[in-house]
């Protein structure tokens, strides 16, 4: 409250009146004399009136005794040590390692919480950093002997909420100085709970891992227990199409610990110093007497180039984050709300070469990359599992500002032939980009699903059966593209006209059928041919039904019977696929009811 007197009113009328009026009000009193700027007297709520009153300028009053107390000086020391991690030994080991102490990776990825200058920080906050305190704190009462060596802050495991890239994500990360980051039953408490929070509050989750697995020798209390270690992949499969779950590797991360970065969505591991898999090599030997390293076991290259299990390989722990800062700029916070888009950019290369980057001849190769970046916004296309199922190509790019999905063929390997693992990332990446409301664009060019009896051990019909059912219960919004070949279910998976993408265009290179000419031809017309004994006769018949049968094929067939709504001219392709993706954006569709599918 201010209060303003008379100019002639002396310092101790003005004291008086303040006295008087903080007894009757509960908020502080300021009285001005006359015209002066500045208040003569001031009272606090609460203020004790036979204390001295505070002048103006003088700061003894109540307001200044006022402060931290040793109490919180106290409780501010016993956090600092909390930060400091486990056993010194194992910190300075960090460096020998190639990797950060699990803080200096927070201040990394959220920036530094160090307050100075009076500036408040507020970038990230923990929860259950006093986890454990009683086991091993000087300060607990319950701690007898202090040993720096059974040091166990926080239980080795942090978590809280953060802003990252403008973005409020929840977050876990392990200390890997305490009991190289194993899971007890304080850090299992405090995973749980922070999953348990991103399901309300609808917010994605970081995991920075880096752990060893469940504490053996403390397994009591958290392994099978109902809100025991389990739980994370309860918790992992209720969040899943919920929030964007993302996961960085930093280290080894052994047993259960490695169902966490299979479960997210998407997994980053790091170089020379990440490894994944369900048993460490001493276990495996122990187990199978196969004798393996770690990095040959379940190191980068392994999960991106044969399991399949890594989405994305990082140089080191700068670069990881930077690639989680551009992944998470196509995805929305939560299921059921748009992605977040942003201003449009012309293509690195002109759309007017697409003509020429895509051969005439199917039988040509050529990198699908070459046409991507000619679609797509300049330097938006961010690639996934680029080593794994090199048939196809998948990753998030925009086109005029908005994200998209693409699942493109890759002719330049193998012919762009679906091999099992191909149609397995195919399958995975639609399911996630549905979930997370991303359309999605189909570039086909294929002689459809391999043959031969090493696919069909591998899986070819099992895998491609995934395929198609993604592609069929996708409810974003489709647009395929017949750039060359779509030959056998090949068109099928890739979201032909039967599988109701919101269009079918295609160049006018493109080729819709059952097979290709060649494979036609010698299942149709063998026999006929081996009666031709002349050569050049044979030759010259076979070159009549290769022509015969690609006049059924070609588009423009397809387009007079109106299997495909357009053929476009390459240089349009940009401007279509803007104009369609923009127009559809709002397009309602959907599936029978019913509980769930059978094929995932």
């Amino acid at each position: 409250m201010k209060v303003r007197i008379g100019n002639t009113a002396t310092d101790e009328e003005a004291t008086a009146i303040a006295a008087a009026l903080a007894t009757h009000v509960d908020e502080r009193i300021e009285v001005y004399v006359g015209t002066e700027p500045e208040p003569t007297v001031t009272r606090s709520p609460g203020h004790d009136p036979d204390r001295p009153p505070r002048e103006h300028g003088d700061i003894s009053g109540s307001e200044a005794d006022l402060g931290p107390t040793d109490r919180e000086r106290r409780l501010r020391e016993e956090i600092d040590d909390i930060e400091q991690g486990g056993p010194g030994k194992y910190r300075e080991r960090l460096d020998e390692q190639g990797k950060l102490f699990v803080r200096e990776r927070l201040a990394l990825w959220f920036g530094d919480d160090d307050v100075s200058d009076g500036e408040e920080a507020a970038l990230h906050f923990e929860d259950g950093a006093f986890a454990n305190f009683d086991s091993w704190h000087p300060n607990s009462p319950e701690v007898d002997e202090y040993d720096a060596d059974t040091r166990l802050p926080a239980d080795g495991l942090l978590t809280g909420a953060a802003a990252f890239e403008g973005r409020d994500v929840h977050f876990m990360a392990n200390d890997f100085t305490v009991k190289a980051g194993s899971m007890a039953r304080r850090g299992v408490e405090k995973f749980l709970r922070m999953q348990q929070r991103a399901l309300k509050s609808g917010k994605p989750v970081l995991y920075l891992m880096d752990s060893s697995g469940g504490r053996i020798d403390e397994q009591t209390g958290f392994f099978a227990n109902r809100e025991g270690i389990g739980k994370y992949y309860y918790n992992h499969s209720m969040l899943s199409g919920r929030v964007p779950q993302i996961c960085v590797l930093y280290g080894p991360c052994i047993a259960g610990a490695a169902y966490t970065p299979v479960f997210a969505d998407f997994t980053v591991m790091v170089e020379d110093v990440s490894a994944m898999a369900i048993a460490s090599p001493r276990m495996v030997e122990m187990v199978t007497g196969e004798r393996i390293d770690l990095e040959e076991l379940g190191g980068p290259k392994l999960h991106m180039e044969e399991s399949g299990s890594a989405d994305l390989i990082a140089r080191d722990e700068e670069h990881a984050r930077e690639l989680v800062a551009d992944l998470i700029g196509y995805l929305p916070d939560k299921a059921g709300e748009n992605p977040p888009r942003c201003e449009g950019r012309p293509p690195v290369k002109s759309p007017d070469g697409i003509d020429a980057v895509v051969p005439e001849k199917p039988n040509e190769s050529y990198d699908v990359l070459d046409l991507i970046e000619r679609v797509v916004d300049a330097d938006s296309f961010f690639e996934l599992r680029e080593g794994y199922g090199k048939e196809i190509v998948t990753g998030y790019a925009r086109i005029d500002g908005r994200p998209v999905g693409i699942v493109a063929n890759q002719p330049a390997v193998r012919a762009g032939a679906i091999f099992p693992d191909a149609a397995e990332k195919a399958a995975e990446f639609i399911w996630k980009s549905d979930a997370y409301e991303i359309p999605i664009l189909y570039l086909c060019d294929t002689p459809g699903f391999m043959a031969g009896s090493q696919v069909e051990k591998e899986g070819i019909l099992e895998q491609g059966k995934k395929f198609i059912y993604a592609t069929s219960s996708a409810t974003v919004p489709q647009q395929t593209v017949v750039t060359r070949k779509a030959y056998g279910a090949g068109i099928y998976a890739m979201g032909g006209p039967a599988y109701d993408p919101e269009s079918v265009i295609a160049l006018p290179s493109g080729e819709i059928g059952i097979m290709g000419p060649e494979a036609a031809i010698n299942a149709v017309y063998a026999n006929k041919l081996d009666e031709i004994d002349d050569p050049d006769e044979r030759a010259e018949r076979e070159q009549e039904l290769r022509e015969e049968y690609r006049e059924d094929i070609d588009v423009h067939r397809m387009a007079s019977e109106v299997v495909i709504d357009e053929i476009v001219p390459p240089s349009d392709l940009r401007a279509q696929l803007a104009a369609r993706f923009a127009f559809y954006e709002d397009v309602e569709k959907e599936v029978p009811e019913k509980k769930h599918g059978t094929v995932l």
